[in-house]
């Protein structure tokens, strides 16, 4: 993976009426990355996304992709980047194969159907409907379409949401694949463990800003600490709060659900001697470093920016 820029956004605006979703998006995307793009609902990615490959048009700022406007050059722009939206359907009867051979005759130079399905393992599923395909394989499908006309670009939209586990993991090994192919990937996903079993880096959104941009064990290791998660009838939380290391301590439902997080080596060690000490056996004891799932939680949970009167029109 090379350190040039394949997508450069600077001081990115979108407004719909009155509601400002993109405030000033500052971001690039490396040569042969894969790219995670994760925030709440409403943090503005997908309005970022759908304005670097043209679907829509920024209010202000600067987008290029491949050095392209996405907006005056969007012919070009879509014959290099390839998308996958979140939900896409085929007519029902159409088969692997057929969906392949036509979606590469809309292109110049198309990408060879039978090595996308070799690729993506849909190989076996050539002659197979649309509509007799699961979910992963729907998805590889979707993915194998994005890729058909030889983009050097793909953006990838939610693309294991309502999968189940396995065709989740069919999923992610087929993204994966894609840098071996020497194709650049922008992920739009709100599954933690998929950005950080995925992703180069991640670029968090909040409030239509990128608060955060690193790669994901960086982005965890900046908050520090360890989290204990456990689950207990009876568990006396003023004494865990009280240990050394301890910052937070939350406790939820019956038998409670805790966590523990804090900052010293030996936080499992004395999380589990003063449950010993109370008499508590826990269900279950889950002992891990922080994650995205944290970082995440921690920028939701920093105050608010203070915005001004135009922002907020």
């Amino acid at each position: 993976m090379s350190g040039t820029a394949v997508i450069e956004v600077r001081d990115l605006h979108k407004s719909f009426g009155r509601v400002r979703a993109v405030r000033g998006v500052d971001l690039d995307v490396r040569e042969g990355e894969i790219l995670g793009v994760l925030g709440p609902n409403g943090s503005g990615k997908s309005t970022t996304v759908e304005c670097v490959t043209g679907l829509r048009r920024p209010d202000r700022g600067r987008v290029r992709v491949l050095g392209l406007d996405p907006h005056k050059d969007l012919a070009s722009v879509r014959r290099l980047v390839g998308v996958q939206l979140q939900e896409s359907r085929l007519p029902e009867r159409i088969t692997v194969h057929e969906a392949l051979r036509l979606f590469a005759s809309f292109h110049s130079a198309p990408a060879d159907p039978g090595e996308l399905m070799d690729t993506l393992g849909l190989r076996d599923k050539a002659r197979h409907r649309f509509a007799s395909l699961s979910g992963g394989q729907r998805q590889r499908l979707s993915i194998a379409l994005a890729l058909v006309g030889g983009p050097r670009v793909v953006v990838l939209d939610e693309l294991t949401t309502g999968l189940d586990p396995a065709a989740r993991r069919d999923t992610w090994e087929a993204v994966a694949a894609l840098r071996t192919r020497g194709v650049t990937t922008v992920l739009v996903t709100h599954f933690m463990d998929e950005a950080e079993y995925l992703c180069d880096r991640v670029a968090v959104l909040t409030e239509g800003r990128v608060a955060a941009l690193d790669t994901p064990r960086a982005l965890a290791a900046s908050l520090g600490g360890t989290r204990v998660r456990f689950r207990a009838e009876g568990v006396d939380t003023g004494p865990l709060r009280a240990l050394p290391g301890v910052t937070e301590v939350t406790a939820e439902g019956g038998p409670a659900s805790v966590v523990v997080t804090g900052d010293s080596t030996d936080l499992a060690f004395t999380v589990s001697a003063e449950l010993g000490r109370q008499g508590v056996v826990p269900d279950g004891f889950d002992v891990r470093a922080g994650g995205l799932e944290d970082v995440m939680l921690a920028l939701r949970q920093a105050p608010p920016r203070h915005h001004s009167e135009e922002e907020q029109s």
